[in-house]
């Protein structure tokens, strides 16, 4: 049986974190879907793993790796600004943070210092903000 099953997924896709994640907010909804009684969870659950399985049997291998990278990149994106977020809250009692009117670059700037003149480091623009 393992045989048969090797030879039947031989040049399909499997499984990837995406479909991982995927398969797991289904579950979730499928289980909102039982405390709620709403059927649009359900209806959603289904489509979720109908897709999941949909890229697991594909024989499209280059369109799956792409999905997926698209999915990674999304995923590490979220996770480097989630660390700027938590770094800048960090600063928060001796810096404050402003964006460049001009390229919308964050300057970081020491805190009570009154009004000062600041020269955004990536298009050297000057303008006046309070401290």
């Amino acid at each position: 049986m393992k045989q048969k099953l090797q030879h039947f997924m031989a040049g399909r896709y499997g499984a990837d974190q995406l479909s991982r994640v995927l398969m797991f907010v289904s579950l979730g909804l499928l289980l909102l879907s039982l405390f709620t009684r709403w059927h649009l969870f359900y209806l959603v659950a289904l489509v979720l793993l109908g897709y999941v399985y949909f890229r697991m049997f594909s024989r499209n291998v280059q369109k799956r790796y792409q999905e997926n990278q698209k999915f990674l990149n999304l995923r590490y994106r979220l996770a480097v600004k989630k660390d700027a977020q938590k770094k800048q809250w960090a600063q928060r009692d001796t810096y404050r943070f402003f964006k460049c009117p001009n390229c919308k670059q964050k300057v970081r700037v020491p805190k009570g210092k009154g009004k000062i003149c600041i020269t955004c480091p990536k298009c050297r623009i000057e303008f006046v903000r309070k401290s």
